[in-house]
């Protein structure tokens, strides 16, 4: 990377240290503040073990680092317990829980919706420089394993929550008493990915000269046999000539 992208990496590195150190003292539950940022930690070692082999656009690391950001707001209070309405009827006088009729805590919603709005393009990047997936599937792919991470997330806070019971798994878990809590979220970030894609792909409609043809292209036909048993004969057969 040149000098200039190392240097906005490690400006957004420092401010998040900062927001990590600064949040990491007093948090409203010590263990469930373990648990959340168990994740952030390997992701973080992921991505700076990977900076120098596979540098990221500053698109993709500003918004892992925004996705962050938040993040840790919600570790460092429990993600039912962000205190954001507080927050505007301290600064704006303003009620958003009340004028939208809310009777739970949205901050957990909110990010998941920006887990699929902020980390699909990232993920796209990824597909694309290292799969080479090219037209309708650099906009499909991602939202699709946006979708899947997000419901192995939900699978791993649900064997959290029975590993770890009682507050602790109820605090991770954060589901506020609704059944269907891991549905709605799981629908949020895939609904966040939808429009990241859809925006990207308006952006490169708008820039990029052969959309169209890469895009009819990258459904067409690639291999006219077909494989699944006619493979494994094919293979065989190739097998005994040699």
């Amino acid at each position: 990377m040149n000098q200039s992208h190392n240097r906005y990496l490690l400006i957004l590195t420092v401010i998040f240290a900062i927001e990590w150190a600064f949040l990491a003292v007093s948090p409203h539950d010590r263990s469930d503040w373990v648990l959340e940022n168990a994740l952030v930690a390997v992701f973080v070692i992921l991505i700076a073990s990977t900076y120098k082999k596979f540098p990221l656009s500053r698109v993709s690391y500003t918004l892992i680092f925004l996705f962050l950001l938040l993040h840790e707001v919600g570790a460092h209070y429990t993600y039912a317990d962000v205190p954001y309405d507080e927050w505007l009827n301290n600064i704006f006088g303003y009620s958003l829980d009340e004028s939208l009729g809310f009777e739970r805590n949205h901050f957990d919603r909110f990010v998941h919706f920006s887990y699929g709005l902020l980390l699909a393009y990232p993920i796209r990047e990824v597909f694309i420089r290292v799969a080479d997936v090219k037209g309708f599937w650099g906009y499909f792919l991602p939202i699709v394993l946006t979708m899947s991470t997000s419901m192995m997330f939900e699978l791993f806070e649900w064997g959290a929550a029975e590993l770890f019971g009682g507050d602790l798994g109820i605090a991770y878990l954060g589901t506020q008493g609704d059944i269907w809590d891991a549905h709605k979220d799981m629908a949020l970030a895939s609904l966040g990915a939808l429009i990241a894609m859809v925006v990207t792909a308006l952006v490169n409609i708008k820039l990029q000269r052969d959309f169209a043809k890469e895009w009819n292209e990258s459904l067409a036909i690639k291999g006219q046999l077909p494989l699944g048993e006619d493979q494994i004969r094919r293979y065989l057969e190739e097998a005994g000539k040699n």
